[in-house]
């Protein structure tokens, strides 16, 4: 091997161990304040079926009463300020129970994924995450009645030179998102292969198909519209998953996603509205 060609694999093997122990060390946060709110007697928990990625993730029901006197659109639209994990004290992280949700975003490059994860994290959490060259990593906790609830978020640059960390980031992943840009309809050709690449790694996370840039859509002739449209939900129903259009600009459709995710996850008594009229963000399921 030249030694051009070994110092790139060096290189690829040190960022590879970097990402594991960024990973690794936000587990074992995870199951220290699980077992700390375990042996304190909690009552909402997480719980896993199992560790391999190929078995369903089960996550207990909030308390009954809390699912009808919580509207959880209301609660996610303005979450309470919350400090990062790492600075908080153990006092707090004790006090709540903790269920911790990993989404992937998979895409092709320049259709808007990262700026569409900022959208909903926060500039001020962006500014936390760990930005890694063709990874980024960004969290976003929030309160549902007392209970904290963490979306890990998993960013992976679409340039093909970045396809090693889809298994990381798809593994154990609640929900994956494939997105593409509305304007760009090799980009929504493209989400095939990105479904497939993540249903190797995992079968069981919520699929959601996103198209961004609804604002620039909008723009495009009426019938250039009607006919992405159409493939967009053609493309939907192969995948088995719901469709929503969005814009990161006018802030369309971006927080309605992570509540349908949570809602899912944990059975809560919130519903979309189906939308297909054309010239406004379809949401299709």
């Amino acid at each position: 091997m030249s030694e051009f060609g070994s110092s790139a694999v060096q290189r690829e093997l040190r960022l590879s161990r970097v990402v594991r122990l960024a990973f690794l060390r936000r587990l074992l946060r995870l199951l220290w304040r699980h077992v700390m709110a375990c042996s304190s007697g909690s009552v909402t928990t997480a719980v896993f079926a199992a560790t391999n990625c190929d078995q369903t993730h089960r996550y207990n029901r909030l308390r009954e009463d809390d699912e009808e006197a919580i509207p959880i659109a209301a609660a996610m639209d303005s979450p309470r300020p919350l400090s990062p994990p790492l600075r908080s004290t153990a006092a707090e992280q004790d006090s709540d129970d903790l269920v911790s949700l990993k989404v992937s975003l998979l895409g092709d490059c320049r259709i808007g994924k990262t700026t569409f994860m900022v959208k909903y994290v926060g500039e001020e959490e962006e500014n936390r995450g760990l930005h890694m060259n063709g990874l980024n990593l960004m969290d976003k906790v929030f309160f549902v009645r007392g209970v904290r609830i963490a979306f890990s978020i998993w960013d992976v640059g679409g340039d093909g030179r970045f396809l090693s960390h889809i298994p990381l980031a798809c593994k154990d992943a609640a929900a994956i998102l494939i997105m593409f840009d509305l304007t760009n309809r090799s980009s929504l050709r493209n989400t095939t292969n990105w479904y497939r690449r993540a249903r190797r790694w995992n079968k069981t996370g919520i699929p959601i198909l996103v198209g961004t840039k609804f604002d620039d859509f909008v723009q495009l002739p009426f019938d250039m519209q009607w006919t992405i449209v159409n493939e967009a939900r053609v493309y939907a129903r192969v995948m088995k998953a719901t469709l929503f259009f969005s814009s990161t600009t006018h802030n369309i459709n971006v927080n309605k996603i992570f509540k349908f995710i949570t809602a899912k996850l944990f059975n809560l008594s919130w519903s979309i509205e189906r939308n297909l009229t054309v010239g406004e963000p379809i949401i299709d399921f």
